[in-house]
């Protein structure tokens, strides 16, 4: 612990690029601090140094949720461990690396360009994003909910006839397809997140970050497509039989 304190904001980030954003979630931005130590941080922020530093330990870039961890979930908590994921990626993923962008001032000539071009892309991609996942949860996330709903007997027959002619988990399914993997242009513009060794830290850590948010964005995706998809599907035929004994009791 006291040699982590001793240690330059610079070289913390330096040794694991996902630092940056544990020291952002505490209110700090490590390039307006990069020569001062972390004690020196933490004391001048009012943070205390010892929840710092667990939190900077705690960090794993490998502790996604696994796709085989969330099978066992029945659709309506998937619905709402999906919600929770748009939540993090609008609240404080995305806010964070726009920060990043927004921080970058005096870089290397090479991304001079670049980090401009990204300032004016990235608001629009959130935009897009925002817009999409909205929409999702308006419409395919309420579909779901309201097939559970019906099933347990919690939503009148007539509500979700309605919604099963208006929609299919099918339709669904293909416009997913669509906004799959929408950060590819990024992947492009940045030349897959490579760099150059004479990079700004701050251009390392904001590739390292849109590298990370990929991945986080392409695991959600497939969450989507291979989990709650199909449990939709499943979900959308019980209710289909369920219709079919009630107007055979009819």
């Amino acid at each position: 612990m006291e040699n982590l304190l001793k240690k330059t904001i610079n070289d913390i980030v330096t040794e694991n690029h996902i630092h940056a954003s544990v020291l952002y979630y505490f209110g700090v931005k490590f390039y307006d601090y990069k020569t001062e130590t972390l004690e020196q941080v933490c004391a001048g922020h009012g943070l205390n140094a010892e929840s710092v530093i667990k939190a900077l330990e705690l960090v794993d870039d490998n502790s996604e949720t696994t796709i085989k961890q969330l099978q066992s979930l029945p659709v309506e908590l998937m619905v709402e461990y999906l919600k929770h994921a748009h939540y993090i990626f609008v609240k404080k993923r995305m806010p964070y690396v726009a920060q990043l962008i927004d921080g970058i001032k005096d870089v290397d000539f090479r991304y001079k360009s670049l980090s401009n071009d990204l300032k004016s892309i990235f608001p629009l991609f959130v935009e897009d994003f925002i817009e999409h996942i909205y929409e999702e949860e308006d419409t395919f996330f309420s579909y779901v909910s309201q097939l559970s709903r019906f099933l347990k007997d919690d939503v009148p027959s007539s509500e979700v006839f309605y919604l099963m002619e208006k929609y299919s988990v099918r339709e669904f399914a293909l416009d997913h397809e669509v906004h799959d993997n929408e950060m590819e242009g990024f992947r492009k513009f940045t030349n897959n997140y490579t760099y150059c060794d004479e990079a700004d830290l701050q251009i390392k850590v904001l590739y390292s970050e849109l590298e990370r948010l990929e991945k986080d964005l392409i695991l959600h995706a497939k969450i989507e497509n291979e989990i709650l998809f199909p449990k939709a599907l499943q979900l959308e035929r019980l209710v289909k039989l369920k219709f079919h004994d009630l107007s055979k009791s009819n």
